[in-house]
C-alpha cells in the first residue's frame, strides 16, 4: 500500500508540473505584444547587402520548415526551366517556449492588402509573415540577397536559396488589434537550408515543393 501511494504521489506531482508548464506557455502566447517582444534578439552579424538600415532593431526570430514551390514554364529561348518565376515559399516559424516548438508565425505569398508605398501590389502577391498568435501581418519584398555559402557566420550551407533582406512594403494588425508584425520594418532570412530550384528537366505546368529551413529575424524602428 505505501508503494503504491508513493508512485500514486509521484505520478500527480508529474501532473501538476505538466500542467503548471501549460498555464505558463498559453499565458506566453496570450500575453500582450509588448510581454511577446521582451526577447532578446542577437542575429548574427551579416553582409551590408543583407543587414538592415541604421535605427532598425531584431525584435522576433523564428525558425522556418516549410517549402520552396517552383512550376516549370517556357523559356523565351523555346526551352523550359524551373526558374522562370520566383519559387512561393510556405512556411511555419516556430520559437522555444520551455524547450517546445511553439508555432508562432506563418510565411506564404498573398497580395498585399495594406501598402505603406505609393507602388501599385503586384498581383502576384509579396512575400508575407502572419502572426499566429494575433493575425497582424507584414508584406515585404526583397531589397538584398548573397549566395548561400557565402557567409559561415549567416549564410554557410552551399547549394541551398540565398539568404535575404526583405523591406517592408505593408503592415496590418490583426482583426482584434495585434501588432506583433504591424510595425515590423526589415526582414532577414538566414541560414537557409535546402530549398533550390529542381535541376532537373522539365514539362510545361510540371510542379516540385523543395523542402527548406531557414531563420526569420523581424526589425522594427528603435524605439
Amino acid at each position: 500500500m505505501s508503494t503504491y501511494n508513493e508512485s500514486q504521489s509521484t505520478d500527480t506531482m508529474r501532473y501538476v508540473r505538466n500542467i503548471s508548464a501549460a498555464v505558463l506557455m498559453l499565458g506566453s502566447m496570450l500575453a500582450p505584444t509588448h510581454q511577446v517582444l521582451a526577447q532578446t534578439v542577437k542575429p548574427p552579424t551579416t553582409p551590408t547587402q543583407i543587414t538592415p538600415e541604421k535605427g532598425n532593431s531584431a525584435f522576433l526570430v523564428g525558425h522556418a520548415i516549410g517549402s520552396q514551390g517552383y512550376i516549370c514554364l517556357p523559356t523565351a529561348g523555346g526551352g523550359t526551366s524551373w526558374t522562370v518565376n520566383q519559387p512561393r515559399p510556405e512556411a511555419t516559424l516556430f520559437t522555444n517556449v520551455f524547450g517546445a516548438p511553439i508555432e508562432i508565425i506563418t510565411h506564404f505569398l498573398s497580395f498585399n492588402e495594406n501598402p505603406n508605398t505609393p507602388d501599385p501590389p503586384p498581383l502576384s502577391g509579396n512575400a508575407t509573415w502572419q502572426s499566429s498568435l494575433d493575425s497582424s501581418r507584414v508584406w515585404a519584398k526583397a531589397t538584398g540577397q548573397i549566395p548561400a555559402g557565402s557567409d559561415p557566420e549567416s549564410c554557410p550551407n552551399s547549394g541551398s536559396i540565398p539568404c535575404l533582406l526583405l523591406q517592408s512594403v505593408g503592415n496590418d494588425r490583426g482583426p482584434a488589434g495585434g501588432r506583433l508584425l504591424a510595425k515590423t520594418t526589415f526582414v532577414q532570412r538566414l541560414n537557409t537550408n535546402g530549398g533550390a530550384a529542381p535541376t532537373s528537366s522539365c514539362t510545361v505546368g510540371q510542379t516540385q515543393l523543395v523542402p527548406y529551413t531557414a531563420d526569420y529575424y523581424f526589425y522594427h524602428l528603435d524605439q
